[in-house]
């Protein structure tokens, strides 16, 4: 296969600290059944061109198409490697993707901007790097996977030109989207991919694995991060350290105070997150989290109105993002997001 001419330097703004990257983690947690749902269309020889992985962040898409993308690059569609779809970490296939430096593999995610901050979508230009990296003449038998991650963070002209990507998809290449809101694609794009929908964990599996990851965690800790986690993994991994159990407690009750909302009570976490490094941006991703959470327990038992919830939600994601981007007032973010929040109460609570 022809060698990218310079490997790009890898920016990992989803790596959690003291903990692997999904790139460099060889073991997928509690998502066994959509593991042998890929497992048997690549070893059977009936692997799609492309497939929409979906689920909540930290729940394992990125560490499952990562486990893919070894195996296809070592074994093909075949059934030459094991069931689970293993490669062990010492094979020089596997190696190279740890390293981030496999030239059959190219993944796609939002980077930095000129002053360092995340980007807020994923860019035409990143999305264009799809045709030359699949018009580029693999070695025999090789095969070329990309990875974009996330795929719900693409703008309009990025959507446009991953869907001439799907439209002409070349041999022995696999495209992998991993989505948190599958439902924010174009249906086009939806209905080029096969679906490859993963569960959040539960907490027991989520407790086990903090005990593992997370050691110096006292028991009623793990108990407490894996309620509030909401079937995330990443999410509970994220909590662990100073303050993380705190923002993410808060998160909880601003949602649980919705219709009678605790006005002192805000303005001191307003206060507090102000004085944060990164504060407003950790407590909103809490804050999205136990909304994303509420709504879909109450949809799974069967309740109407939830579209104004929904709205919020979406509401919500676009102000923090603004927040972010254009450096706002924590204090005021937090403040809009508490009076946003009684406002929806008012009307049904959640």
């Amino acid at each position: 296969m022809a060698k990218r001419s310079k490997p790009e330097e890898i920016i990992e703004t989803d790596r959690l600290e003291g903990q692997l990257h999904p790139r460099e983690n060889f073991a997928l947690v509690g998502q066994d059944a959509g593991l042998s749902r890929a497992s048997r269309a690549i070893r059977a020889g009936r692997v799609p061109s492309a497939w929409l992985i979906t689920g909540p962040p930290g729940i394992g898409k990125a560490t499952l198409a990562y486990r893919i993308a070894r195996y296809l690059l070592r074994y093909g569609a075949s059934d030459g490697g094991p069931e689970d779809l293993a490669v062990a970490p010492n094979d020089p296939v596997a190696m190279q993707v740890t390293a981030g430096a496999h030239p059959g593999l190219l993944v796609l995610k939002r980077g930095l901007n000129q002053s360092g901050k995340l980007m807020t979508v994923l860019g035409v230009e990143e999305v264009r790097k799809l045709a030359g990296f699949f018009g580029m003449t693999s070695g025999a038998g090789g095969w070329r996977v990309a990875i974009i991650d996330t795929a719900d963070d693409m703008n309009d002209a990025a959507a446009n030109a991953l869907l001439k990507a799907l439209e002409e998809p070349p041999a022995r290449a696999m495209l992998m989207l991993l989505a948190n809101a599958p439902g924010r694609l174009l249906p086009t794009i939806r209905s080029r991919c096969q679906r490859l929908d993963l569960r959040p964990l539960s907490e027991a599996e989520l407790s086990r694995e903090l005990e593992s990851r997370a050691p110096d965690l006292e028991r009623n800790e793990r108990a407490t991060l894996a309620r509030l986690a909401g079937g995330s993994l990443g999410a509970a991994l994220s909590l662990v350290g100073e303050d993380g159990i705190a923002l993410a407690e808060e998160a909880d009750r601003l949602v649980e105070r919705a219709s009678s909302p605790d006005v002192a009570a805000t303005l001191a976490l307003a206060e507090k997150l102000a004085r944060m490094t990164d504060g407003v941006d950790r407590f909103g991703a809490f804050l999205l989290q136990v909304l994303a959470d509420r709504i879909h327990a109450r949809a799974l038992s069967g309740a109407s109105g939830l579209d104004r919830w929904t709205a919020l939600l979406e509401r919500l994601k676009g102000n923090f993002i603004r927040s972010d981007a254009l450096h706002l007032e924590p204090r005021q973010t937090i403040l809009s997001a508490s009076r946003a929040i009684a406002s929806t109460a008012r009307g049904r609570s959640l």
